[in-house]
């Protein structure tokens, strides 16, 4: 028996939800990466292999925020900077992670901010 640790099992997953979530162009995949330390988004067009837009716990209004509240900022961040591309829908993709916590956080706050998906 093979003993899988953390970042292998959430690879696992990852991949597992990457064969089913594709981004194209008209509603890019919005691709969520967490670490202890901040959070971070993007949206991809996977057939372009580009990302459209992106915001990162590093920028300088979310860096001394609290972890939830640095969720949701960074989903409002990335809904307004999506439609100022003119992308108003997009596929979520969880990156592994549970849907819960920061990550449902930020997926709030993004849809506070008008993304759909």
């Amino acid at each position: 028996m093979s003993v899988k640790t953390k970042p292998a099992a959430r690879l696992r997953r990852r991949r597992r939800v990457r064969a089913k979530v594709r981004g194209t162009a008209a509603r890019p995949r919005l691709a969520v990466f967490r670490s202890n330390r901040g959070i971070q988004a993007q949206l991809i067009d996977d057939e372009a292999g580009r990302t459209i837009v992106a915001v990162n716990w590093i920028e300088a209004d979310l860096r001394g925020l609290a972890p939830m509240e640095q969720a949701i900022e960074v989903g409002k961040l990335i809904a307004s900077r999506a439609r100022e591309t003119g992308t108003e829908t997009c596929v979520f993709d969880r990156g592994g992670y549970r849907y819960h916590g920061r990550v449902r956080a930020l997926a709030d706050g993004a849809r506070e901010g008008g993304l759909a998906f």
